[in-house]
């Protein structure tokens, strides 16, 4: 059984294809002789559609491109001649700035919603991930679900075992969406200035996001990144380091699509005395320290805990962001600054604080650099599905554990409302027996068998600045509700639990309510720009 399903076209399509596409076979493939703003278009759209890239090509985007004169070009052939440009610099000289100024679209598709993450590492990436709230993954690829299938897995004797709960999860997963989208239709009508699609869209929407925790970790998803050759080379290296196997093996699939068009960018991966290290390395450090922790930790109670707890912040913050404030403005060190706020009273600190954070029309007027001053540590247990959205913030430092049930799941209110719960709890004791069975023979590749509802544990450290992005956009009302809860909950211990009261005040673009369709009004803006 073949790991990724190729995808069929026609003669035709191919002779199209192949102009801008670096193979038309397999599932990574970099985009190339195409407008920046067509592939930042097509990214876009590829995250809400079940398509494919190239078949979205295809279908939405290549009837409005005027490709006359690109006939001649086959971007399958790779680069013959660019490796001598920049190689004296890159690699005599050693000079990692050259490699910053390269970059590449790749499309990754067929990857484990494990994969995704390890994908989504780099904080000097950009990435759009195929969404679990647009798309109903009960559509076959290739005539089966998608979930990632692992060679060594399906060679074993649990392979069969392995296809059979996942087919039944993905059954469960089917038979839930539709007893979900019924009851959500059932009980909150259509407003009459709504269209039927309007309407639909919105209650499809609710339905998947309540459902969306039965998908196990397996599910595949389709990727969108753009990188520069530096932050390809450090992903690339981290993945032939990870001890999971699915990693590896993609990351040869990266590297030899990458180096048809940014061949010298890549040419230390695997030298054995420059990439070859680096990945001992990492592996080493790793490994070594996994089996330290295990023998100092392992096998120690785990007590309840909150799903949001702060556990580290700083109590004379709003002193050093008042400091970092003037300090631009001023000419005195920041020592002589701190002192000096100290001594402002309550109306001029208050003042100072107005006067930088100014009135802001939307979420995206925010202050400046002076709220990076101040930070926060965040422990928490979520499901995964609220996990994998708020992993891809890139500016903050994020560590998370390995995914397991043994933290438990959750289940939505609307899942038990619909008459789905005792489905839902079949399908999460089925994932659980899964994991347990694959988690001896194959430690890394268990978690695979992890439905998205189970809660893992992970820590998120960010600045003030960040927590103004990040909680403002994900405590909006169109936002899932497992995240929108993480991010309404951080916001209340940012100001009552740390006590800054002005910083959390400064996030003035919060919501704390949603309406009972939290898709619906970004349909209604959507309908509105398609002209009605």
């Amino acid at each position: 059984m073949t790991v990724y399903v190729p995808e069929e076209f026609t003669s035709d399509e191919e002779d199209v294809l192949r102009r801008y596409f670096t193979n038309l076979d397999g599932p990574v493939f970099a985009l190339v002789n195409l407008p920046e703003v067509v592939k930042g278009a097509l990214f876009a759209r590829y995250s809400r559609s079940a398509k494919s890239l190239r078949r979205l090509f295809l279908d939405e985007f290549v009837n409005d491109l005027d490709i006359e004169g690109d006939e001649s070009i086959d971007a399958t052939m790779g680069l013959e001649r660019a490796e001598e440009l920049y190689e004296r610099v890159f690699l005599e000289y050693g000079d990692d700035s050259v490699a910053q100024l390269g970059g590449v679209h790749l499309a990754c598709e067929q990857a484990s919603n494990i994969l995704t993450k390890i994908l989504e590492w780099g904080r000097l990436m950009s990435y759009l991930e195929q969404s679990t709230r647009y798309i109903s993954y009960d559509a076959r690829l290739g005539g089966r679900y998608r979930f990632y299938r692992d060679p060594d897995v399906l060679a074993s004797q649990l392979g069969t075992r392995y296809v059979g709960d996942m087919d039944r999860m993905f059954d469960a997963y089917s038979s839930a969406v539709n007893t979900v989208t019924n009851h959500v239709r059932d009980t909150i009508p259509r407003d009459p200035d709504d269209s039927e699609f309007i309407y639909r869209q919105a209650t499809r929407a609710k339905a998947l996001d309540a459902t969306r925790g039965m998908l196990p970790a397996a599910s595949l998803s389709n990727l969108g990144m753009y990188g520069t050759g530096q932050a390809y080379e450090a992903l690339l290296l981290r993945m032939r380091a990870h001890p999971l196997p699915e990693a590896q093996q993609y990351s040869s699939l990266m590297l030899h699509e990458l180096r048809k068009v940014i061949p010298s960018f890549l040419r230390r991966v695997d030298l054995p005395d420059r990439g070859g290290r680096w990945i001992d390395y990492l592996a080493t450090t790793r490994a070594d320290t996994t089996e330290l922790v295990d023998q100092l930790f392992g096998g120690a109670p785990v007590e309840p805990a909150p799903e949001v707890a702060l556990v580290d912040f700083d109590p004379d913050a709003e002193d050093k962001l008042l400091a970092a404030i003037c300090y631009s403005r001023s000419n005195l060190p920041e020592s002589t600054l701190i002192e000096r706020v100290r001594q402002l009273g309550v109306d001029e600190r208050v003042a100072l604080i107005r006067a930088y954070v100014g009135e802001r029309g939307n979420r995206r007027h925010r202050p400046g650099r002076a709220f990076e001053r101040v930070d926060y540590r965040f422990d928490i247990l979520s499901d995964y599905g609220a996990f994998r959205d708020l992993q891809r913030h890139r500016m903050l430092t994020i560590e998370w554990q390995s995914l397991t049930p043994n933290h438990g799941y959750h289940r939505p209110e609307l899942v038990e409302g619909s008459g789905a719960g005792g489905m839902f709890d079949e399908s999460m004791d089925r994932s659980a027996r899964l994991f347990d069975a694959l988690r001896e023979r194959f430690p890394e590749q268990a978690s695979y068998a992890v439905a998205m509802a189970y809660r893992l544990r992970y820590v998120m450290q960010f600045n003030a600045r960040e927590a103004m992005h990040m909680l403002e956009l994900r405590s909006a009302p169109q936002g899932h509700p497992s995240y929108r809860r993480v991010a309404l909950e951080m916001h209340r211990l940012i100001g009552e639990r740390a006590g800054h009261h002005a910083i959390a005040g400064a996030m003035s673009h919060m919501t704390t309510q949603a309406p009972e369709l939290e898709r619906l009004a970004s349909e209604r803006q959507a309908e509105a720009r398609r002209g009605g």
